[in-house]
């Protein structure tokens, strides 16, 4: 008996944890309600404890507060609205400059690679999923902005921005307003094999998640919208590409061919 009682703390615990992961939806209208100083800070410190590769912790994070700067990330991140009106809006950055500098007080020099870039733009994304788990654990909705990318020379020079640091995208955090459905996943048998790639079409796969994603869409949408994943994914091949290896090699970050 005292065992069971022992035992059962952690079970509500993991299943409230999986349940929040499970439900996680993103988030583009916000109430008139401010992110708290004390959220903010438990949000960074989870964001902190993300995984990092060799611990280099190589990102950093900007919060946006001057509502003229807000709206001029909103505007070069395509005229979002929720851009502009978050409580809250914070930039990740890809940051080597702080490990340079670190291997500079011992007398290392750092020599860039697409390596080091890499490991820089995943640390970014992991302290930024962990921050994205913290907000909705508040009762907070995120969205990730990726719109931050169109224009990154802008960004940089917005945000003044050191040689080594690049912008990876934004985040709008706040108090829901809305209460989206949840979007649906790609089957697990889609994304998951085990040992080897899987041989062979998809097409069944994705006609049957087409069907779901259609009805999630018109319900959505009430009506007004009918298309399915493959659809969206075909026009997302018409979008402009986002051109910024020439920025980031004058920033210092090498990448090679």
């Amino acid at each position: 008996m005292n065992e069971s009682k022992k035992e059962r703390p952690d079970a509500l615990r993991m299943e409230e944890t999986l349940s929040l992961l499970e439900r996680h939806r993103s988030i583009r209208r916000y109430a008139d309600e401010p992110v708290t100083a004390e959220q903010l800070d438990r949000i960074l410190g989870c964001a902190q404890m993300a995984s990092s590769s060799s611990h280099m912790q190589a990102y950093s994070v900007i919060g946006i507060t001057d509502p003229e700067l807000r709206g001029g990330l909103a505007e070069l991140a395509g005229g979002q609205r929720h851009v502009r009106e978050a409580p809250t809006f914070l930039v990740w950055c890809a940051d080597l400059s702080r490990f340079a500098e670190a291997a500079g007080m011992h007398g290392a020099q750092l020599q860039t690679s697409t390596e080091y870039f890499l490991v820089a733009t995943v640390d970014a994304a992991l302290a930024a999923q962990n921050a994205a788990i913290a907000a909705e654990a508040q009762g907070l909705g995120i969205v990730y902005i990726g719109g931050i990318r169109n224009d990154m020379r802008a960004v940089s020079e917005l945000l003044e921005l050191p040689p080594l640091v690049y912008p990876v995208f934004g985040m709008c955090i706040g108090v829901p307003a809305e209460e989206p459905d949840l979007r649906p996943r790609l089957p697990l048998s889609a994304v998951y094999a085990e040992n080897r790639y899987p041989a062979g079409s998809r097409a069944e796969q994705l006609e049957a998640y087409d069907d779901e994603y259609r009805g999630y869409i018109r319900g959505r949408s009430g009506g007004g919208r009918d298309t399915t994943w493959t659809q969206e994914m075909s026009g997302r091949t018409a979008y402009p590409p986002r051109t910024f290896t020439g920025l980031l090699r004058e920033k210092g970050f090498r990448l090679e061919d």
